[in-house]
């Protein structure tokens, strides 16, 4: 189940760490995040290492659609409600601006980019469509109403974001990972201080940015509160039609479309919370079967993302008391933007900058929001069921997943293979089965 992306690029690859060594800045984490945070943090001169604990782009990066839109579904009208027009005006300018600085690197580059509209529809809300136009005017973005849509079913019309983009991340992210100072198989197991402790050696670091998907120190930060995980499932199929740009349903459990530079449709959906149930790949054959008959399926996967109680991601200091640990997580299913704002609002961070956008996403903001309630629940309830087979992060029940042939943990979203061999974190070991 290798993504379309693993098919077509190569990496560059690195030794793992022998012996101890000092960085001024040390990142935790090899996907986009991590990567695009070295490069920059090097660009600015700064003495950085990345450590990562597989190989680069192995965990979840090399599994996304890579669309780079700062339209993250309908979410700029509740934003705008929860936190008022200045903050939310915050929040589009640092997404908007990272599909600029994308545009931007990729102009030399074969990475595939192609810049495209990108499409939020619902399939009956009109008026969740209305709010959202009207949220965007308030911010001073000119988004259009698209009434019809060369979707093969009826829909309520679509926000229309024009100027967005898609590319081949793993082209992009190979080309960004040459130069830079990167230790792969090296798995940071744990922090004494400002000292990473790995297999065969130490990093002290003057600064460190944990860029893990999940925060795995549980110490500070209470992110295991404040972050749940979501499982999304893709098909990438040939002989489909060209739609001529990125579409997505505003309900989370929708589809979403968009097509490659080669042909492909990435037709995508079937999501659930990690550990639950939901409808996975079946319900994606099963729609391409009935509206693209002529189609045929050349690649499956499946990703995982760490959703956040507000919508918006923790992009600053790790926890209140940590100057200088930092952290960049809980990036809501819109991974491309949210790595290139994290990217360089750290950079400036680490460097002491001023960054207008670091107080839209201090990760230190009010909890107090219904996802926690659901979050808590699920902890406790799965803390309490009966179960020999149980996470290692923080033992809670683990569930099987019957199409991945996964045991996933519902509390947390550490997932592991059927031996129970660890494959996403925050779980920092194998799971005895």
């Amino acid at each position: 189940m290798e993504s379309i992306w693993w098919k077509q690029a190569s990496f560059p690859s690195f030794p793992a760490l022998e012996g101890d060594v000092k960085t001024d800045v040390l990142v935790i984490g090899g996907g986009i995040t991590g990567l695009l945070c070295a490069w920059s943090l090097t660009q600015s001169g700064v003495d950085c290492l990345l450590a990562e604990a597989d190989t680069l782009c192995s965990g979840v990066t090399g599994n996304t659609t890579a669309k780079i839109t700062a339209q993250h579904r309908l979410v700029y009208h509740k934003l705008l409600n929860r936190f008022g027009p200045e903050r939310t005006k915050l929040i589009l300018s640092a997404n908007l601006e990272a599909v600029g600085r994308y545009r931007s690197l990729c102009r030399e580059m074969d990475c595939d980019f192609v810049s495209k509209p990108s499409y939020v529809y619902t399939l009956e809300d009109r008026q969740s469509i209305d709010d959202e136009l009207r949220a965007l005017y308030r911010l001073g973005y000119e988004a259009s109403f698209v009434p019809e849509l060369p979707l093969p079913f009826p829909t309520a019309g679509a926000v229309r974001f024009s100027n967005q983009a898609q590319f081949h991340p793993l082209k992009f992210l190979s080309r960004l990972a040459r130069g830079l100072r990167i230790c792969e198989h090296t798995p940071v197991l744990r922090l004494e201080g400002m000292e990473a402790v790995t297999p065969r050696g130490r990093i002290r670091a003057e600064q460190i940015i944990v860029a893990t998907h999940f925060p795995f120190l549980n110490r500070h930060g209470a992110y295991f509160l404040k972050l749940y995980q979501h499982r999304s499932y893709v098909l990438a199929l040939e002989n489909a039609p060209d739609l001529g740009g990125m579409y997505v349903d505003d309900d989370s459990k929708g589809l979403s479309f968009r097509n490659t530079e080669d042909g492909l449709l990435l037709l995508g959906g079937g999501s659930h919370r990690t550990g639950g149930q939901g409808g996975n790949w079946d319900v994606l054959s099963t729609f391409a079967h009935l509206h693209y008959p002529a189609a045929r399926e050349v690649c499956r996967w499946a990703t995982q993302d760490c959703m956040s109680l507000d919508e918006v991601p923790y992009i600053g200091r790790y926890g209140r008391h940590t100057p200088r640990l930092y952290v960049a997580s809980g990036f809501n299913k819109w991974g491309m933007t949210s790595a290139m704002v994290a990217a360089e609002l750290l950079t400036d961070l680490v460097l002491e900058r001023e960054n207008e956008y670091a107080k839209a996403f201090r990760p230190h903001r009010s909890a107090l929001r219904p996802q926690l309630a659901v979050n808590a629940f699920e902890a406790t309830a799965n803390l309490l069921s009966f179960s020999t087979k149980r996470c290692p992060h923080m033992g809670c029940a683990l569930r099987w997943n019957k199409a991945e042939h996964t045991w996933d943990c519902p509390c947390h979203g550490s997932r592991f293979d059927e031996g129970g061999r660890l494959i996403n974190n925050p779980a920092m070991h194998d799971a005895k089965l």
